[in-house]
């Protein structure tokens, strides 16, 4: 195993320890860093029909269509009958089988 020599710099360990003695005691805040992200638009509502046109594109039955969205599939087969809707992650995932089918199909990334 390698070994790394470490130089220790007090000036800058002292600093250190002076802004954060300065934070905890609501002197000075400490920035914190963050990152800008664009995120996709909310999705809309998907019809039964749109629904039942991707599972087609698959070419496989509502019960392991339902299986790749990791639903009931009494929850899917609501959906294409249009008792029900989906939403919040489910909404997300039919929206990318609709765009790129083969996501749900492969279990490999990359």
């Amino acid at each position: 195993m390698k070994r790394k020599n470490i130089v220790f710099n007090a000036e800058e360990f002292l600093q250190v320890i002076e802004e954060t003695a300065s934070h905890v005691s609501g002197r000075q805040t400490i920035p914190m860093k963050t990152t800008k992200l664009s995120l996709p638009p909310r999705i809309e509502m998907m019809t039964p029909g749109e629904i039942q046109s991707i599972r087609k594109r698959l070419k496989v039955s509502q019960d392991v269509f339902a299986r790749l969205l990791n639903v009931p599939t009494v929850t899917e087969v609501s959906w294409e009958v249009g008792r029900r809707n989906p939403s919040g992650a489910a909404l997300r995932l039919l929206q990318i089988a609709r765009r790129c089918p083969d996501a749900l199909l492969s279990t490999a990334c990359g």
